[in-house]
């Protein structure tokens, strides 16, 4: 069944819950997203962003979307993520996307505002909901220090006079998190106090970006015979957000946490593993099965972490 964020999301913020939202890019992610989802009766929020739309088509991920909300009997949203082109964000949600993310973080205040103003505008008119993100989100590891680092936090109080301006759904706010697998130098480190300041001032479905966790056991199969390979240094280094930091930041009031880089390794992992495992093959189903079933397990791990299990 396909609804919209809004709607799941306002059961995870009386639930004191989050709702997982994962990235896909093609068909293996989703099959291994819906397995998992689906045994956990869990309600997830199907993410592409305008990368994945250039890669994949708008089309067909849209029709491999509705498909799987067709055949599986969960609670699913077609969510846009960081989205900035204001034209592409018009076609998703013409076509039938149920939730659109404006990313006007890196924008000035007052242009932020004004254009998330007017994807909402658009986005009602069709019963969507809209997520937009006040404070920047990094892109890489932490390559500043703690100041500069603060300087990208969401400030409690001008994040009260956005949602009251913009009529928005769902805020992602940024606390220190990042997105890619290097997040931190060597553990955890997320601003709490600023969480819980904008959770009561808001009053709404807060979204944490950023927030892979990079498992060792992924790493680990990354890592296999890496000398051999001379791949040593693909994730050498990589730190993510911890459980503990996780369950927190829920209980404090995040009720969307986005999952991306998990997926990417894990599909890596997999599809890495399979080529080492059978030098002879050739088939995509021979290799691509266990990347599949790696994000399948990815996944189960990040829905009993969020507590949304039986949710759906």
């Amino acid at each position: 069944m396909l609804v919209t964020s809004g709607q799941l999301l306002k059961k995870a913020y009386k639930g004191h819950y989050a709702v997982p939202a994962f990235n896909i890019n093609n068909l293996e992610v989703l099959q291994g997203i819906m397995e998992s989802a689906t045994k956990l009766r869990s309600p997830i929020i199907i993410q592409t962003s305008e990368g994945a739309i250039e890669y994949a088509g708008m089309d067909f991920l849209y029709a491999m979307v509705t498909t799987a909300a067709k055949k599986y009997p969960i609670a699913i949203s077609l969510h846009l993520d960081h989205g900035k082109n204001l034209k592409t964000i018009k076609q998703c949600i013409a076509m039938g996307w149920t939730s659109v993310m404006f990313d006007g973080s890196a924008l000035p205040y007052k242009e932020n505002l004004s254009k998330t103003q007017q994807v909402v505008k658009w986005a009602h008119a069709k019963g969507i909901s809209v997520e937009a993100e006040l404070g920047a989100i990094k892109g890489k590891e932490d390559t500043i220090d703690i100041a500069a680092r603060e300087a990208f936090f969401t400030d409690p109080v001008q994040a009260t006079q956005f949602v009251n301006d913009s009529d928005i759904d769902i805020l992602a706010i940024s606390i220190g998190t990042a997105h890619g697998p290097f997040k931190f130098e060597n553990k955890t480190i997320l601003d709490f106090k600023r969480l819980s300041e904008i959770k009561k001032n808001t009053h709404l479905p807060l979204v944490l970006h950023g927030a892979s966790g990079i498992p060792h056991r992924i790493t680990d199969m990354l890592d296999h015979k890496c000398s051999d390979l001379h791949d040593c240094g693909r994730v050498a280094g990589a730190h993510g957000v911890s459980d503990t930091a996780i369950k927190k930041a829920i209980k404090l009031g995040i009720n969307k946490i986005n999952i991306d880089s998990d997926l990417r390794l894990a599909f890596t992992a997999g599809m890495r593993n399979a080529l080492l495992a059978k030098p002879h093959a050739y088939d995509p189903r021979d290799i691509l099965s266990e990347s599949r079933d790696l994000v399948a397990y990815i996944v189960a791990k990040k829905i009993a972490l969020f507590g949304s299990a039986r949710k759906s």
